[in-house]
């Protein structure tokens, strides 16, 4: 799904490491009602009714047949992606007045449409209404609409060119899709078959993968904040979208709850998450908080630093939780390098490393006490992209520099007529 919402595969095997991890929960449904969520400028007010949280004037109410013009009758060849609420299909709507346009013309839209035998149901589409519909933010995916009409839930969204950070991460692969006709329904599905020899991604170097973390931060910052206090639950590379530009938008909003209010500590709700991604201590006592969420912030920029998933099975036993394998290497200095992606080893400098791990230790803290707020990770990674691209700039001038001596040197010989063996330069920032 390189080129689309990135969406959860319903309850896949974590043994399946080509696939993401699968969702654990202790209740078939959840019984804590939908709260609402305000916008960036105002106070949270107490729950809001279905009815009006359908009114949002932020969203437009479209009807089954718009939807089903603008994504060609949810042709199979539209499909951009499938997981645990249902299909994602490519749509075009017109920008002005949001009806649907010919393909290829005016915006394109990406319509996730609800599974009705997949595990999520209505109370997830209307948590994705409640709080996309209330909440605006650079690095949150932008929802333009919904449609709710008979049995059909669907949502429509923004449509993001490249895709999600898991593919660019752990996908190296290319998919191409086969339409088949069921022999048992008139239903078209869709088959994505990976193709062997292929090279779907470029890696990510590492400037952007700072950057994609910089602004994953804030925006779970944006939803931790005193105004907005939003629990997001479900933070993990497949949710993490990425524009033309790579910028970091959160998406798949149908697990956030509200956070606490007054006195409150926490929030006392069923246990549910990603494998691997979901808070330890969370996990033992359903107190739900937003270093709930610092945790599992902490799994992803580790993932962006090794270039390694959370788990797969395809590794050697001791190395197949990731966390449990990086985190002794992460405390030692001197073996950070030994977790570092090797396509980009040479991009990333140790004391740039070496800052990126103290955080990622500090988010995975067993003791939600002892982890940091995003707005102070917001700060640090800040400081962290400052260094690398000042590392950067140290390392344009010393290539200029060498390429100026290269330059000197056979222009000495040229004249001069002697052939002589010079020395390459050393690449490192040390040289001069």
């Amino acid at each position: 799904m390189g080129i689309c919402m990135s969406v959860q595969v319903k309850a896949e095997s974590s043994s399946n490491t080509g696939a993401s991890p699968k969702y654990m929960s202790s209740e078939a449904n959840d019984t804590q009602s939908t709260r609402s969520k305000c916008s960036s400028v105002s106070v949270r007010t107490s729950p809001r009714t279905e009815g009006e949280i359908l009114q949002s004037p932020n969203l437009k109410s479209f009807s089954f047949a718009e939807l089903k013009e603008a994504t060609r009758n949810f042709r199979p060849d539209s499909v951009l992606g499938e997981g645990g609420f249902g299909c994602v299909f490519k749509g075009w709507i017109d920008e002005e007045s949001l009806t649907a346009s010919k393909p290829g013309t005016g915006m394109v839209i990406a319509v996730k449409r609800l599974n009705k035998e997949g595990w999520q149901g209505h109370q997830e589409w209307l948590a994705e209404v409640n709080y996309l519909g209330r909440l605006s933010h650079p690095n949150l995916v932008k929802l333009i609409g919904y449609c709710l009409e008979d049995e059909h839930h669907l949502l429509v969204y923004e449509f993001m060119p490249c895709g999600s950070l898991e593919n660019h991460l752990f996908r190296s692969i290319v998919f191409s899709s086969l339409v088949y006709k069921s022999a048992n329904s008139r239903c078209y599905s869709i088959l994505f078959l990976a193709v062997a020899g292929g090279s779907y991604f470029e890696p990510l170097s590492w400037n952007i993968r700072l950057k994609i973390a910089l602004g994953c931060a804030k925006g779970l910052a944006f939803l931790h904040s005193a105004e907005t206090q939003v629990i997001y639950r479900d933070f993990k590379t497949s949710n993490i979208l990425l524009d033309s530009n790579y910028n970091a938008k959160l998406s798949d909003f149908g697990l956030a709850k509200d956070g606490p209010t007054g006195d409150n500590s926490h929030v006392s709700t069923r246990v549910i998450g990603t494998y691997g991604y979901a808070d330890p201590e969370y996990l033992l006592s359903g107190h739900l908080t937003t270093k709930s969420d610092v945790y599992s912030y902490g799994v992803m920029l580790l993932e962006m630093l090794s270039g390694r998933k959370v788990v797969d099975n395809n590794r050697p036993p001791r190395e197949r939780k990731l966390v449990d394998w990086a985190k002794p290497l992460l405390a030692n200095k001197k073996k950070v390098s030994r977790v570092i992606d090797n396509r980009i080893r040479d991009q990333c400098s140790v004391e740039v490393a070496h800052r990126v791990a103290t955080q990622v230790l500090k988010c995975l803290d067993l003791d939600k006490k002892l982890r940091p707020n995003m707005t102070e990770i917001v700060t640090h990674l800040e400081n962290i992209l400052a260094l690398h691209e000042e590392g950067g700039k140290i390392i344009d001038k010393t290539e200029k520099r060498m390429r100026r001596r290269r330059d000197s040197f056979s222009q000495q010989t040229a004249v001069g007529g002697i052939a002589a063996a010079y020395p390459r330069p050393s690449a490192s920032p040390l040289f001069v």
